[in-house]
């Protein structure tokens, strides 16, 4: 058994396309039109499973999220080899963080706003 997709719920697809393959660097996978929305998912250049950028008009989506994001919970988590090198780029693009890199003793972790509705956790494995 393995995972082929997750999904994230987001504000609006085009804008979460722009900032997960122009900012993040992830590649678009599928984009199938589905009535005014998309069948929309991404990939990672290095392998992996698919992420849908899944449309936030579900009612049930918006209390969600806000009390994630209230109290600083990442939606998604990202695993990345160099953390520091990965926000300090990140940071060059105006992606906002949320948290610093920190270290938690087995991991480094950030957190960042993407822009579309969620937190996201980078975290680097020690």
């Amino acid at each position: 058994m393995r995972i082929e997709l997750t999904s994230i719920f987001v504000n609006d697809q085009r804008s979460a396309l722009a900032f997960y393959t122009d900012v993040l660097g992830f590649e678009k996978h599928h984009d199938i039109p589905i009535g005014e929305a998309a069948w929309l998912t991404v990939t990672s250049p290095e392998g992996g499973a698919e992420l849908l950028l899944e449309p936030s008009d579900h009612p049930a989506v918006k209390p969600y999220r806000d009390a994630l994001v209230e109290d600083g919970i990442p939606l998604a988590q990202f695993a990345v080899d160099d953390l520091a090198a990965e926000h300090e780029r990140l940071t060059g693009l105006g992606v906002v963080f949320t948290q610093q890199p920190t270290d938690i003793g087995t991991a480094l972790v950030a957190v960042f706003d993407d822009t579309c509705g969620n937190l996201i956790q980078l975290v680097q494995m020690k």
